[in-house]
């Protein structure tokens, strides 16, 4: 068994849904490459079971007996691939903690590489793919969400915000200071530091199963992001606001001018519900992006909980 006073220099963090049966792949190719690294006994590797159907737990528990450097945290319910990822970095000791996740489409040799470039001086490598195994609708997404990010959270252009990332042990105890019910990692980390690398990486096929994230997901991933990191969608709904004013007002003059000019014009039906509909549109759009605000505000000060641990693979030294 690892000497629980040994120095801890690398927390690999993996949220886990739906993945039961290729965790016992992850954890061997894992500690083939700590091995490799002389890193095997100056590492742990927790697995955050965020409430999986399948008997994902289980496999968990398992694991941690056969490996010592396995430490399993299982959630008491679903909360979500970056919620998880927060519970894990709650635990995590190492001075470097890399987020990866549960499928082996992030290539573990490329955590060596990451660490090297947190020890030059950088606070977060991201990875960059250069051949991603993704559905196209979810490039098309990626590609909206990083000119989003670029706008709403300061991203440096250019930067993708992956999945697979390393990050400097001081930077996560400034992240992990946040408790509200709505993490965005990434906003987090962009909140805190701009000192950022990125590595190119082989993105691998999914060795199991298929992505846990579908369209509903990912839409309430970028409200998640829009909503939780920037007052920007506030703004856009006055700047709306002001332009829809400014036409109604042009409008209005121009009938008026039009029916001195032709007093036998009769009033018309299409125009005046097309009107209607605009700006019903825009007012319902706007009162909707007050209401997420308002809505998130609430059950933060209500407690809702970023995550709820109901049990864990080892027992936490008093």
């Amino acid at each position: 068994m690892k000497n629980p006073d040994m120095h801890c220099t690398l927390s690999i963090v993996v949220p886990v849904y739906r993945s039961a049966a290729i965790l016992s792949l992850l954890v061997e190719t894992i500690q083939q490459e700590m091995r490799a690294a002389n890193l095997l006994d100056s590492f742990e590797l927790l697995l955050v079971n965020d409430a999986s159907p399948d008997n994902s737990w289980q496999v968990i528990r398992k694991l941690a007996t056969q490996y010592p450097f396995v430490k399993g945290i299982s959630l008491r319910r679903n909360f979500g691939q970056h919620n998880a990822t927060m519970a894990g970095m709650n635990h995590a000791i190492g001075d470097i903690v890399v987020i990866m996740d549960d499928d082996l489409q992030h290539p573990p040799e490329a955590i060596i590489r990451m660490i090297g470039a947190i020890n030059e001086g950088y606070d977060v490598c991201y990875t960059h793919y250069l051949n991603r195994q993704h559905a196209t609708w979810k490039k098309l997404g990626s590609r909206f969400n990083d000119l989003v990010a670029t706008r709403l959270l300061g991203k440096p252009k250019g930067l993708y915000l992956s999945s697979f990332k390393a990050i400097r042990k001081k930077v996560v105890e400034e992240v992990i200071k946040y408790n509200g019910p709505y993490a965005y990692l990434d906003g987090l980390i962009l909140d805190v530091t701009q000192s950022i690398t990125t590595i190119n990486i082989e993105h691998e096929a999914r060795h199991e199963g298929e992505g846990n994230y579908n369209l509903r997901r990912s839409l309430s991933l970028w409200l998640k992001m829009a909503t939780s990191f920037s007052v920007f969608p506030l703004r856009m709904a006055s700047f709306m606001g002001f332009i829809l004013a400014g036409f109604s007002m042009m409008m209005i003059g121009y009938v008026a001018v039009q029916k001195m000019l032709h007093p036998e014009i009769s009033a018309g039906w299409t125009s005046l519900i097309a009107t209607i509909l605009l700006i019903g549109g825009i007012q319902t759009l706007c009162i909707g992006m007050v209401g997420e605000y308002l809505g998130r505000t609430y059950l933060k000060l209500n407690g809702k909980p970023q995550f709820v641990v109901a049990s864990r693979t080892w027992k936490e030294s008093t």
